[in-house]
């Protein structure tokens, strides 16, 4: 196991790494959605966050500082599992309980894992009490207490303990991907301030960083919805739910300097727009058409997420009646034209322009990406001729154009 990556100390370093309180909410709102015992913890098996929703028996097991010791070690065990194979890893702890670890990995190194579990596959049989017998005696815990507390443990499938791990892995790990971006891009700040082409290489620096200003609501909201699925319905819907969450978090976490084809770049607004269509229901109608020959051309990663979530949060989430988004994708000579128009509370005559300059808010929820900066992004790769045009009137909505080449300029 490595010592140092991006030179952090990676043993004992994830609760420094972490916002902590941020993880034990996601944990906490995971644990009662689901019914699932949950906890983080570092590469020795010590807890990052407080247990969540614990049962009695695991309450019992860890009142002993040997039981407490062991559950340390069976936590370690597992998590190390997880990481060797990169994969979830379901275990029969040291008290005879199904536990399940999904490994915490950002670039190829293990920070932790997320635990969750303290279930059975089936109820309990005479051998499995009596192994429990000898672990009360073993830890100095009340038998009797530990064995009716054995009979209570919820038994479910290894399908659903599966995928309620695959659900909270998803958000954690994004947690910490978002964490080392943080840190790492610190230190690079201060190393490239001394170098003598600083404003260059800042400008990529502050690409990775704003790739990592993700609102912790967005990843909260989107978690609700899933358990919510998950308890009131069948699997297909949750499992069409948590595959556009995965692609979206895949997505988002690419380099933002990286250039996409515009087909790649809706298919992942796709995945955005059914996320929020399960949060928000018929509130929000969604109509999108492009021409063929414009999938192809070329647009900077995270284009278009910001429009249609200003859509959204600015112009359609306060109308009471809700409305719709258009995206539509047309060629005009050389040129594509990306029009993301919605039915919402539209602006004022002059605030559209502000807020393409910086002024006023025009900042996504979930990305930090503002349309000044998507405006700036384009005029950087393309030049003055290409960027955003925008607009709008009060109750009748707002139009914003993208304005690409049709082919890469580098092509």
């Amino acid at each position: 196991m490595n010592e140092f990556a991006y030179g952090l100390p990676v043993q004992g370093y994830l609760r420094e790494l972490v916002a902590v309180n941020l993880l034990q909410e996601i944990v906490d709102r995971f644990a009662r959605a689901t019914g699932v015992a949950a906890i983080v913890v570092d590469v020795d098996g010590a807890p990052i966050t407080r247990p969540s929703n614990f049962t009695e028996f695991c309450r019992l097991v860890r009142s002993s500082p040997v039981g407490e010791k062991g559950c340390y070690e069976s936590d370690r065990r597992v998590g190390g599992a997880a990481a060797k194979w990169k994969n979830l890893s379901l275990h029969q702890c040291h008290c005879t309980l199904i536990d399940m670890a999904a490994p915490l990995i950002v670039d190829g190194v293990y920070w932790g894992a997320v635990l969750c579990g303290q279930v059975l596959l089936e109820k309990p049989q005479e051998e499995q009490i009596e192994q429990v017998r000898q672990v009360a005696r073993r830890y100095g815990v009340d038998e009797e207490k530990l064995c009716a507390a054995l009979h209570r443990i919820e038994v479910v499938t290894e399908e659903k303990i599966r995928a309620a791990g695959e659900l909270l892995q998803i958000v954690a790990n994004y947690i910490v991907e978002m964490s080392v971006s943080r840190i790492t891009s610190q230190r690079l700040t201060r190393q490239l301030k001394e170098k003598a082409d600083m404003e260059r290489v800042m400008h990529q620096l502050e690409l990775r960083v704003l790739q990592s200003q993700v609102n912790p609501h967005f990843l909260f909201n989107t978690l609700n919805a899933a358990c919510r699925l998950a308890m009131i319905e069948g699997a297909s819907r949750t499992e069409e739910l948590l595959h556009a969450l995965s692609g979206l978090l895949r997505y988002t976490l690419r380099k933002i300097d990286q250039m996409v084809s515009l087909r790649e770049e809706l298919e992942h607004i796709n995945n955005y727009l059914f996320i929020q269509k399960t949060r928000y229901g018929d509130h929000i109608q969604v109509e999108m058409h492009a021409e063929p020959e414009a999938l192809n051309a070329m647009i900077p990663l995270m284009t278009l997420q910001p429009l249609v979530e200003n859509a959204i949060v600015h112009g359609l989430e306060l109308k009471e009646d809700g409305g719709t988004i258009f995206i539509n994708a047309r060629c005009q000579g050389e040129k594509v034209c990306i029009e993301v128009r919605d039915t919402g509370m539209g602006m004022e005559l002059g605030v559209a322009s502000q807020v393409l300059e910086g002024n006023r808010s025009g900042q996504g929820h979930t990305t930090g990406l503002g349309l000044t900066n998507v405006h700036q992004r384009l005029r950087h790769c393309f030049g003055e001729k290409y960027g955003l045009e925008i607009f709008s009137s009060p109750g009748e909505g707002t139009t914003v154009k993208v304005w690409i080449p049709l082919k890469n300029q580098n092509s």
